[in-house]
């Protein structure tokens, strides 16, 4: 199922959570730094007799619906030589038979109830846990009952039997296939060093293809018996349902499992020192990204975080990584980037038992060495000369502003995003304490902490031991490769290199210098049935704003104005396309996008331009307070957008660092392919960024093109859904966008002229040495609008997709995920499109195709069963419960309502349509669209 990286320990390191030396009205006892951290009041945490423990919370965001999770402590480092890959394959079993869902039928009964398969339910397995994924409707009884009974039958009722064993090998070994490629054989060179002496290095969840092809059905059954057991499980429950009731099904359905009399040892695995440095070179000739990495991992086991002062060091890390983050920033804005994008933090390795400080940089394939040494002397210049005042208050304000919006919004976080820190609680004593606790103690300490604190700890993080150096990148012709002796030169070169301290620069107290004259309303217009209001302003422009409590701290923005790109020549077309997204990179009101950065610090807004094919078009949020400052940046980008070609080049040189080599990756290679075919004779067709294009970027047109789209900022649309204060968004509205020009053009897109070949077409793409295809299938037509065709059309891709993964997963297993998408689309001109694509083996292809337009050729004959009509209806029909509850559902849905000419009442209908919906709607598009006229892309290994 899903893989699992290291995401959630990523962001809680840069998430600003402070704790330190409190001072009076404290009650009395030892000093605040040793007290323990408190346990989130709003959890309740208990254990059965036979060891099980669980979570519970109410939340009740979203409504009725409660996030279930089976938590496993073991994964595939448990695994004996012959369970290579079994962790992860028994994860799969968990779906294929229990005691209470014969195989299909647990899948079955979720979708039946709107859980989707993939997208709701599912579940992962890393190197040490295992966690099962569940969100089941909570305001009904026995759907309630029933999603207990599936997570009490995954910790201890999987059937196992020899025939789901079987059928289950080819659906994990298609998985395995999708992993094979550049990646996969560098990570052969570059793990054994990474994971240096530890079992980590040999115990991939995925495993291998031997043993996945071969284990004994005794060699699962045993991995099963041995760690799936309550001592080693977790069950956390968080939802809109009442504590009591859930702590009564746990205890009904898990008190039973037998605690074991003579359970194996639950070893936690040591990851360990090692005197030199280690240095892993791969290189690949699919490779389409290069990568450099140093590891610093620490020569002590990763401490338990117990202790307020555990906590205050833990902020004083995140304010370190903030810092030499925002310097790394810089110096990818810079006029010669030494690297496409770079990071540093300090956090888990692969290992629960050890930590590491690292820096990662994107390169371009020549720049490995250059990109290398800028992360290395970063790193050096911050021992040398430490942090300066300036970027360190800004760290401060940053973190504080994070860590506020979290606290802002504490009491409308969704289910699924408390869970998180329960599972890390469980599995390896992160702290729980609660947003509030963090919240007042970050306030209170955040500043006592000092700049030397957090300037000294790189001189913990930086060693010559447990150091490991890390380059991947591309191999192909005129392309040197670095040597371990190169890198080992670098490395004593940095060390005593003329290096400068950081010279940190002041930036301007406001953003805009000279304020607009204020513009005027000259209407209000308000919709009941929807919620919102509609400011009319007196350049031609409107604002349609609607008022949610959905998030407390939360407003998001869009506009939009007819136009875009259509408007340009064919010549202006290909001149600017890949120069468009550059134009941002130079800042805007005299600020460089560093000092603009600079001038946000604290401040949780942005907001960002964009030309599209047929509109010009803003994007952004904001927190309540500082929503003006969103109004402030809007304005400048109509009226001072800097320009500046050095930040341009700069913008270009990073784009081709990150393109270097794409086109060497089979993926990216045959989508290329596909889309070039298509669009053969179509004289806008711009294509994948290549460096030739790149090259060829007119940036002074661009710019000009830019000036032009957005001269009228009388003709934009403006939406803003979220928190608002309705005064505040009149008086912003009038001061930074009725001020603007409006010159009444009243412009509209140019519709597209070119046209898709409507015939039957078959193209062979053949790239790549892996054993790995893709099949892409898709029927595209121009055909009259019709709101009732447009659902039918998406439905039958929901259902062709169960359909699909049933045939070609399930029964075929010859696929590892499979998917089909219908649409119709109004923009341009009305196009219907339908499109099916899944990956699977060269050998199988042909079959996989024929099984595919089978299932088709079934619903146009017989329609589509009751039961799968079901399954949609009731997936639409929980979406939207939740989707109405949303900002981002909104502001999405009023802003495409008026692009693309939509009628307002489908928003109160939706409910009523989905209904409606029969088998014969879904029976009749697949028959009329789904014909002999489609285009089928077939991605096949090279030739031997």
């Amino acid at each position: 199922m899903r893989k699992n990286f290291v995401t959630l320990t990523v962001m809680l390191l840069f998430i600003g959570v402070a704790f330190g030396q409190l001072d009076a009205g404290l009650p009395e006892g030892k000093p605040i730094l040793e007290e323990d951290i408190p346990i989130d009041p709003n959890v309740k945490i208990g254990t059965l007799e036979n060891g099980l423990t669980y979570y519970i919370r109410n939340n009740g965001k979203p409504e009725d619906k409660v996030e279930l999770r089976l938590v496993v402590n073991a994964g595939s480092i448990m695994e004996t030589d012959r369970q290579l890959g079994l962790a992860h394959f028994m994860e799969h079993m968990n779906f294929n038979g229990t005691k209470n869902f014969k195989k299909n039928d647990l899948v079955d009964y979720l979708q039946s109830i709107g859980v989707k398969f993939g997208a709701d339910l599912n579940a992962y397995t890393s190197f040490d846990e295992t966690v099962y994924i569940l969100p089941i409707p909570s305001d009904d009884p026995e759907k309630l009952e029933k999603g207990f009974q599936i997570i009490e039958d995954w910790a201890h009722n999987t059937t196992l039997s020899e025939e789901a064993i079987d059928g289950e090998r080819g659906v994990v070994l298609e998985e395995l296939r999708l992993r094979l490629g550049a990646e996969e054989r560098m990570q052969r060179v570059t793990l054994p060093k990474i994971m240096y002496g530890s079992k980590y290095a040999e115990r991939l969840p995925i495993g291998t293809k031997e043993n996945l092809e071969n284990f004994k059905y005794s060699d699962v059954r045993d991995y099963y018996n041995t760690w799936y057991r309550p001592d080693l499980m977790a069950v956390i429950a968080v939802g809109d349902l009442d504590v009591k009731t859930m702590e009564e099904k746990i205890i009904s359905h898990f008190s039973s499992i037998a605690k074991p009399k003579n359970p194996a040892k639950r070893e936690a695995y040591q990851l360990p020192n090692h005197e030199e440095t280690l240095i892993a070179i791969a290189s690949d000739k699919e490779a389409p990204f290069t990568r450099v990495q140093v590891m610093y991992k620490d020569r002590f086991e990763a401490p338990k975080v117990t202790t307020v002062n555990d906590f205050r060091q833990r902020l004083v890390r995140n304010l370190f990584s903030t810092l030499i983050n925002n310097r790394l920033d810089e110096l990818r804005n810079s006029a010669n980037p030494p690297f496409v994008f770079a990071f540093s933090y300090y956090g888990r390795t692969f290992a629960r038992t050890k930590n590491a400080y690292q820096s990662i940089a994107s390169t371009s394939p020549e720049g490995q060495l250059q990109g290398l040494r800028a992360i290395l002397e970063e790193n050096e210049r911050v021992k040398r000369f430490g942090f300066q005042e300036g970027e360190f208050e800004r760290a401060k304000k940053t973190l504080f502003a994070r860590l506020e919006k979290e606290y802002n919004d504490r009491d409308k976080l969704e289910s699924n995003r408390l869970v998180g820190p329960y599972i890390r609680h469980y599995l390896e004593q992160s702290p729980i304490p609660g947003i509030e606790w963090e919240y007042e103690m970050t306030k209170r300490l955040l500043p006592e902490i000092e700049l030397k604190e957090v300037s000294g700890l790189i001189k913990e993080f930086l060693h010559d031991d447990n150091r490991v150096i890390v380059l991947t990148g591309p191999e192909k012709e005129g392309l040197k490769q670095p040597t371990e002796a190169e890198v080992k030169a670098l490395l004593k070169e940095v060390e005593s290199a003329n290096l400068q301290p950081y010279a940190d620069t002041a930036t301007r107290n406001e953003l805009i210098e000279k304020l607009p004259e204020p513009g005027t309303i000259v209407e209000t217009v308000k919709n009941e049935d929807l919620g919102t209001t509609t400011l009319v302003l007196g350049n031609g422009a409107k604002l349609t704003y609607k008022k949610t409590d959905f998030k407390n701290d939360e407003i998001l923005f869009k506009a939009f104005s007819h136009g875009g790109s259509s408007l340009y020549s064919d010549e202006e077309l290909k001149a600017t396309a890949f120069a468009n997204s550059g134009l941002a990179e130079a800042g805007i009101g005299g600020l460089s996008k560093t000092d603009l950065n600079k001038y946000l610090s604290g401040k949780i807004v942005r907001v960002t331009p964009r030309i599209s094919l047929f509109s010009e078009e803003f994007q952004g949020s904001a927190a309540p307070k500082d929503l003006e400052t969103l109004f402030q940046m809007v304005h400048l980008y109509f009226t001072s957008l800097n320009k500046d070609k050095e930040a341009f080049n700069s913008f270009i040189t990073n784009q081709k660092g990150f393109l270097g080599n794409l086109m060497a990756n089979p993926q990216f290679y045959f989508q290329d392919r596909l889309n070039t075919i298509k669009n053969e004779g179509n004289p806008r067709y711009t294509g994948f960024p290549t460096i030739e294009k790149l090259d060829a970027a007119d940036y002074d047109l661009a710019y000009q093109k830019y000036q032009e789209r957005f001269a009228d900022a009388g003709d934009f649309h403006y939406y803003l859904v979220g928190n608002i204060d309705e005064e505040q968004v009149a008086a912003y509205a009038k001061k930074y966008l009725a001020s603007l020009p409006g010159l009444q053009s009243n412009e509209t897109y140019v519709p597209t002229k070119f046209r898709r070949k409507d015939t039957y077409q078959k193209h062979i793409i053949k790239k790549g040495t892996d054993p790995k295809s893709n099949v892409r299938i898709t029927w595209e037509e121009e055909i009259p609008y019709d709101e009732k065709t447009e659902m039918a059309i998406k439905a039958l891709g929901e259902v062709l997709t169960i359909k699909l993964i049933e045939k070609l997963r399930e029964e075929e297993g010859g696929v590892y995920g499979v998917g089909a998408r219908g649409s119709l689309s109004k923009i341009s001109f009305s196009n219907l499109m339908f499109n099916i694509s899944f990956p699977c083996g060269p050998e199988n292809v042909d079959k996989l195709i024929a099984a595919t337009f089978e299932e088709i050729e079934k619903i146009k004959k017989e329609g589509v069963t009751d039961e799968d009509m079901e399954k949609v209806k009731q997936t639409y029909l929980v979406k939207r419960k939740e989707d109405l509850k949303t900002n981002r559902f909104w502001i999405d849905t009023l802003l495409s309502i008026d692009q693309e000419d939509r009628n307002h009442e489908n928003i109160l209908s939706y409910e009523e349509r989905v209904k409606s919906l029969t088998s014969k709607d879904l029976q009749e598009v697949a028959q009329k669209y789904l014909d002999g006229n489609y285009f089928l892309g077939i991605l096949m290994p090279e030739d031997n």
